[in-house]
């Protein structure tokens, strides 16, 4: 089992979000493809080289332990779209 909680981490996700605005992440759903993407993104990197992660440590722990602490954020999908 994953830590920490669904719950916990949609609560994170929505910390920044003003009063009135609507929330960045509101299902476990967004939360998984969240996750998901995310590991995609350091299994790609760690198959280059360019990321400094040991292969032990698991890429969806990884990308929940990034989401959780802060260090990455996700974009709702009309600013995802604008920068890519």
């Amino acid at each position: 089992m994953l830590h920490p909680s669904y719950s916990e981490l949609i609560k994170v996700v929505n910390s920044d979000v003003e009063e009135g605005e609507a929330p960045v992440v509101n299902s476990r759903y967004s939360i998984v493809l969240a996750t998901a993407k995310r590991a995609r993104q350091i299994i790609d990197r760690q198959s280059t080289g360019d990321l400094d992660v040991p292969v032990i440590s698991k890429p969806l722990s990884k990308a929940v332990d990034e989401l959780y602490k802060g260090e990455i954020k996700i974009l709702p999908e009309q600013e995802e779209s604008e920068e890519g």
